[in-house]
């Protein structure tokens, strides 16, 4: 039954005074009062405990949120009282994202957490791209700018640039060993999300001029990069780019490499002292195997001619055609067409086009009739992974699936999300490898929850893609801008506030033009659904 509209004076005097006591313990928060009717994918209802938590989490006054939240309760019935304590908690949200930018912006470019991960990385930077534009457009068009700053002269751009000397993570560049480009990268890629960004930027530029101004300077260079995939990861012209190396994927510790991994590691690896356990709890990352596979595959790459693509295709043990990387690939094709058109470049266009129709192909080869899924592909055994990972959902977000393969997504999707709380789990959560708290093996990902909702947008699935997005919502609402979130009980994981939460927060879950805060704050903008 829902509450009363107006509460009883004895009613009111007993919620003000265990209001009162809650936030005066804020360790403890509680929030005692008849439960308003919720359903199952609606936003919980334990606001009072998340706007506490918020609150102490964000640094934001905590007495002034005491006092907003006390007079409400006086001035507007129960149910109402709820709604406004619940844009409470987001408007927090949104005023934490844009100080984690600004906290983590190191001149030109956002580290995605301070100490875990100190440099700048590839597809967070785009990522974080799209969160900047909502309050800066001109340092979001920078954040894309240094990411091709160091960018080489066959058109990769790596997965790290490391622009400044830190301690704090392993491998850092004296590990790598690649020339400096103007810095010093890795010596792999990562996907290439940034033909979305700077489509997302310039379609929706408010500032139109420099936004022409930077697409056209961008364009040549996300060219030269989108034809290094195919010329160093796909000379069969399979169609399908394959990566070299997990760290390649974005999707480090994915179980869809466990078979791949199975590679002798060497026996002279030199020692090595892990930075990440300093910053995260051990439960929460890759083991140590893991690493010694992934060190293996770098001081291998750096003695094949200084990370030479062609002879690394050849030559790498772990060699597989990945879904995410390929899914972001062909979405970002599609993008970079789209600003081929734009301005006027018709033969790049063609180009493109051609990708395009070589990849619906090799997609085909990526689908699993028997499960539902796409899986990944070891291109050396030619087996398809055994693991159904949340990239298996990401051709949704490509626009390659047919309708018959989305309604065999979905129902796979519905499954996944029966069985835990809070969408999109990293792995199959029947899988007896799901481990809820562990990279890339269970937690949920803000970035794949976006793409997997916007794909599923794309196919007519309304309903599903709003449950995901609530539950992301949710997700920060409880845990704050954590790098990755356990699927089973909302907690967050590994580093804490993290570029990309708040980016996503910012251009995809949010209002941010509601909240009038900081002086370049510059009022509405779109979304990124």
């Amino acid at each position: 039954m829902a509450p009363p509209q107006d509460f009883m004076a004895s009613q009111k005097e007993e919620l003000i005074s265990t209001m009162t006591d809650l936030i005066a313990t804020p360790s403890e928060p509680r929030y005692p009062v008849t439960k308003a009717k919720k359903g199952r994918h609606s936003p919980s209802n334990d606001r009072g405990q998340q706007a506490t938590e918020v609150a102490l989490r964000t640094g934001l006054d905590h007495e002034n949120w005491r006092s907003r939240s006390l007079h409400r309760l006086f001035s507007v019935g129960h149910l109402e009282y709820e709604e406004r304590l619940e844009e409470d908690v987001r408007s927090h949200i949104v005023r934490n994202s844009i100080h984690v930018l600004r906290m983590n912006d190191r001149g030109g470019y956002t580290v995605p957490a301070e100490g875990l991960y100190p440099f700048q990385w590839n597809w967070d930077s785009a990522i974080v791209s799209a969160g900047w534009a909502v309050f800066d457009e001109e340092r979001s068009w920078e954040e894309l700018e240094t990411l091709f700053s160091d960018q080489w002269a066959d058109g990769m751009v790596a997965s790290i640039n490391f622009h400044k000397f830190s301690e704090t993570y392993f491998p850092g560049p004296e590990i790598w060993g690649t020339p400096e480009k103007p810095s010093k990268t890795s010596g792999i890629s990562q996907p290439p999300v940034a033909a979305m960004a700077a489509r997302f930027l310039y379609e929706h530029a408010e500032m139109q001029d420099l936004a022409k101004e930077k697409i056209e300077v961008l364009f040549p260079k996300m060219l030269a990069w989108h034809r290094w995939w195919y010329k160093a990861r796909d000379p069969e012209n399979r169609g399908v780019v394959a990566i070299l190396h997990p760290w390649e994927s974005g999707m480090d510790n994915s179980p869809a490499w466990d078979e791949p991994m199975k590679f002798r590691i060497d026996i002279d690896l030199p020692p090595y002292v892990r930075r990440d356990l300093t910053h995260v709890d051990a439960s929460m990352r890759p083991t140590k195997d893991t690493y010694d596979h992934y060190l293996t595959l770098l001081y291998r790459f750096k003695k094949t001619h200084f990370y030479d693509p062609d002879q690394l295709y050849w030559i790498s043990p772990f060699h597989v055609t990945d879904l995410c990387v390929n899914s972001i690939l062909f979405r970002a094709n599609r993008d970079l067409r789209w600003i081929a058109l734009q301005l006027g470049k018709q033969e790049e266009a063609m180009e493109i086009e051609r990708w395009l129709d070589d990849g619906f192909k090799g997609f085909n080869m990526l689908w699993d009739d028997q499960t539902g899924v796409y899986k990944c592909q070891d291109h050396i055994t030619g087996k398809l992974a055994n693991a159904a990972t949340s990239a298996a959902f990401l051709p949704l977000f490509a626009g390659v699936a047919s309708k018959e393969q989305a309604a065999k997504l979905v129902a796979n999707l519905e499954r996944w999300l029966s069985k835990v709380k809070y969408g999109v789990p990293s792995l199959d959560p029947e899988d007896p490898r799901f481990d809820q708290l562990r990279y890339w093996r269970g937690p949920v990902w803000l970035i794949i929850n976006w793409m997997i909702s916007n794909g599923l947008r794309h196919y007519g699935y309304e309903e599903l893609a709003n449950r995901i997005k609530q539950d992301s919502i949710d997700l920060t609402s409880k845990a704050g801008l954590r790098e990755y979130f356990d699927p089973m009980t909302g907690d967050g994981c590994g580093g804490k506030q993290f570029s990309w939460t708040a980016a996503m927060c910012l251009a995809w879950l949010d209002r941010p033009a509601a909240i009038a805060i900081g002086h370049k704050l510059s009022g509405p903008k779109k979304h990124l659904d």
